[in-house]
């Protein structure tokens, strides 16, 4: 099981594909505060449900200064099928070799209708300007996270 970020932690440096097969690095947005989510696929019912939950109040987010990164581990052309399917605005990234969920805990067990398997589990931190962890949320639920996210952070 890979070790839970907690606020203070500075976040794992990453650069991944986007949907366009350009790289994206953590670095990039540096100076800005930025909402990592991850999320198991592309394209599922619940990960369509939270990445338009995003792409919907991502004005918001924006005008109080978050940029928002959803990551899985999917491959760039998934990612491009599910932006265009769906709409969507965010930054989506893919990481197939799970480097990058396992350092943010994010992979790992979970439970799934009763039974204990592996995978990605579904979670959201948020870094600061600095590139440091100021929340960091795990077993989110896909429905109201983004609704709660703005509340918690005071928006």
């Amino acid at each position: 099981m890979s070790e839970r970020l907690q606020p203070g932690d500075t976040a794992p440096a990453f650069t991944l594909p986007d949907a366009d097969g350009k790289d994206v690095s953590l670095e990039e947005y540096r100076g800005r505060k930025v909402i990592v989510y991850f999320y198991p696929a592309a394209l599922t019912p619940g990960c369509t449900k939270q990445a338009c939950d995003f792409t919907d109040n991502l004005h918001v987010l924006a005008d109080a200064g978050y940029d928002v990164i959803g990551v899985s581990p999917d491959k760039p052309e998934k990612l491009a099928k599910f932006r265009e399917k769906e709409d969507l605005k965010v930054t989506l990234v893919g990481d197939p070799s799970k480097e990058t969920l396992t350092a943010y805990g994010a992979f790992g067990e979970k439970k799934l209708y009763g039974k204990t398997v592996t995978g990605v589990i579904r979670s959201t931190v948020v870094v600061d300007e600095e590139g440091k962890v100021e929340r960091a949320l795990y077993n989110v639920k896909a429905t109201g996270h983004v609704a709660k996210i703005i509340k918690d952070l005071g928006i």
